[in-house]
């Protein structure tokens, strides 16, 4: 526990600290295993009959878990440190040394590729081979974008000290960041916090805080922003991808034309879902036209609810068992053990994620806390993307590079059904008014506000290639998105031109932001069919479902349910439930003559 007695995670069960002796003798494992496999299987596969083939693909994912284990660690150490330089530089060391030993088994996936498809379709017979099946799939859809053995030896190598280099450095100069409002000094997340405040002074001067820190820093934003597009455009040309997109695209293993039709389909509903609901929300807070700190604000007639932990706790482990008791028991372990850190604290990284580390160790959750009713959603997040963790262990280390997009489902299907137990509980029309209207603003952050991010990125990857960004284009290009998908009922001007460089995902995982649009409207369409009951024993299809998501096509994950992500009609079946909830709004609106 905290010194706020809120709990933190215990990373013992992992290593001890940092001086653990364990951590070096890993490393040399990692280092002595990669060399003997190697020497085992290089130049070889060709030869291999179908159980020796099934030892390689074991071995390498043994070497793989134990350079997993040791990468979590290090990087779950730093977030809640990134102040302390001992353990940023061990980050550092444990990065450049699992790149360096992993230098002898870039062969593995070539030699794979260049193998005939008869070879592995018989080995495939083999039942230990079949079970690395949809990760040899996955090898070979790279096939065409691979390069020689010595090429992607130097781009491993370099990784280091290119993208990951200029992401360490855009994440630790983010964690240093202070922002001073009324002689108080605030840090990231603490500040973010504010935007949420019932006082529109408060926000006011937060909003605008953050914005003049972001520009203040732009010079060197920009300049790291512009470093990883060219980055990624040198080896996307050399790999041989038509757009800037089509890599990720090809991890999600989804067509380019399937995202364009989510981001155009989500882009033609502007007008109708985000805008008017932002010309709602600017009546409710009494203005024309609200300012772009205020999109998060709660209402004025709302009550200023604050959860402690064990309210939140139960609160979401409720809402959780009524779904499904199998989901209850797979997600009270984080509870019960010490696998979250929760409490936000000097140094700590901001926002929220889920870690999982192998299929033989739990997963970890990481918040930051403070109590309001977005925190309390934001544990149902972060708890969905702990129990789908837990609920795939058994497919396997190799197995389990999961898509993105099947990745955020389960976080956003486990806010839906803690808001609609939520909602349940309120009897008063105002008080579901307000908890309505907070939900269709994240559902419009998660489904719109991700997407016009989608639009961003793909602006400033094109115009890249015609050379560098300056920071005043790159907040251009930020206005224009906002603009378009905010509406004319939000200001959107040079006091938030900058609150782009805030946007971690376009420096670390560029191209990521619209997995949550695609999440969301897929969980949408989940939650509107286990209304219809048109599906027998829906919460056990569904968490069926979730165990299969990383070795499953979506059409057939999909299948069940009645759903084709295929069909445009799938992503407006989705936006629908959005625009059905602003239909709410306005009946409760115009009923209580607010």
């Amino acid at each position: 526990m905290t010194e706020n007695n809120l709990p933190a995670w215990d990373l013992s069960d992992l290593y001890k600290g940092i001086n653990d002796p364990k951590i070096e003798a890993d490393l040399s494992r990692c280092k002595n295993m990669a060399e003997s496999f190697a020497r085992d299987y290089k130049g070889k596969l060709a030869s291999l009959n179908a159980e020796d083939f099934a030892a390689a693909l074991k071995t390498y994912e043994e070497i793989s878990v134990v350079g997993d284990i040791l990468g979590e660690f290090a990087y779950l150490n730093m977030c809640t440190q990134m102040k302390n330089g001992e353990a940023m530089a061990f980050y550092q060391n444990i990065s450049e040394k699992l790149t360096e030993y992993a230098k002898p088994t870039v062969f593995f996936t070539l030699e794979i590729n260049q193998l005939p498809e008869t070879t592995l379709q018989n080995w495939l017979k083999n039942e230990k081979v079949a079970f690395y099946k949809h990760w040899l799939e996955r090898v070979r859809r790279f096939k065409k974008h691979e390069l020689s053995e010595a090429v992607e030896e130097v781009l491993l190598e370099k990784s280091v000290t290119s993208s990951s280099a200029w992401v360490r450095l855009y994440e630790e100069h983010s964690s240093r960041l202070k922002y001073v409002i009324d002689g108080k000094e605030y840090n990231d997340a603490e500040i973010s916090k504010l935007l949420q405040d019932q006082d529109p002074k408060i926000r006011e001067k937060a909003g605008k805080e953050l914005n003049r820190v972001g520009k203040e820093n732009a010079p060197l934003f920009s300049f790291i922003y512009n470093m990883i597009i060219k980055d990624k455009a040198i080896e996307d040309e050399k790999r041989g991808y038509e757009r800037p997109v089509s890599e990720r695209n090809m991890h999600e293993n989804v067509k380019d034309g399937v995202v364009d039709a989510l981001a155009e389909t989500v882009k033609r509903n502007y007008q109708h879902i985000s805008h008017r609901f932002y010309k709602l929300k600017a009546k409710w807070l009494g203005v024309d036209k609200m300012q772009y700190w205020d999109r998060n604000a709660p209402l004025p007639f709302s009550s200023d609810v604050h959860y402690d932990w064990d309210e939140a706790v139960k609160l979401v482990l409720n809402a959780y068992r009524e779904f499904s008791e199998d989901l209850y028991k797979t997600a009270l372990p984080f509870f019960e053990n010490n696998w979250i850190d929760v409490p936000p604290r000097d140094g700590k990284r901001s926002g929220a994620f889920a870690a999982g580390t192998t299929s033989t160790r739990h997963p970890y959750l990481f918040l930051n806390f403070v109590g309001k009713q977005n925190d309390v959603l934001t544990l149902a997040h972060e708890l969905g993307h702990g129990c789908h963790m837990r609920l795939r262990q058994k497919n396997g280390d190799l197995n389990e590079t999961s898509r993105m997009t099947s990745e955020e489902v389960a976080s956003v299907f486990g806010e839906m059904i803690t808001f609609q137990s939520m909602l349940r509980s309120l009897n008063d029309d105002k008080d579901r008014l307000c908890l309505i209207a907070s939900k269709v603003n994240d559902m419009i952050n998660t489904a719109f506000r991700q997407i016009a991010f989608h639009f961003f990125e793909s602006k400033a990857h094109d115009e890249r290639k015609q050379g560098e960004l300056s920071e005043q284009r790159l907040a251009e290009i930020w206005v224009e998105v906002q603009k378009d998908v905010l509406g004319p009922a939000v200001v959107v001007d040079e006091n938030s031109a900058y609150i782009w460089s805030q946007v971690g995902h376009f420096f670390f995982l560029p191209f990521y932001v619209y997995a949550y649009s695609f999440a969301d409207c897929l969980v949408n369409s989940l939650y509107q069919v286990s209304q219809e009951n048109r599906v027998e024993n829906f919460p056990a299809q569904y968490l069926d479902m979730l165990s299969k998501t990383a070795i499953t096509e979506y059409d057939e994950l999909l299948a069940p349910f009645g759903l084709n992500p295929s069909d445009t009609a799938f992503w407006n079946k989705g936006l629908s439930l959005i625009s059905g909830y602003i239909d709410e709004l306005e009946r409760l609106d115009k009923k209580l003559g607010l």
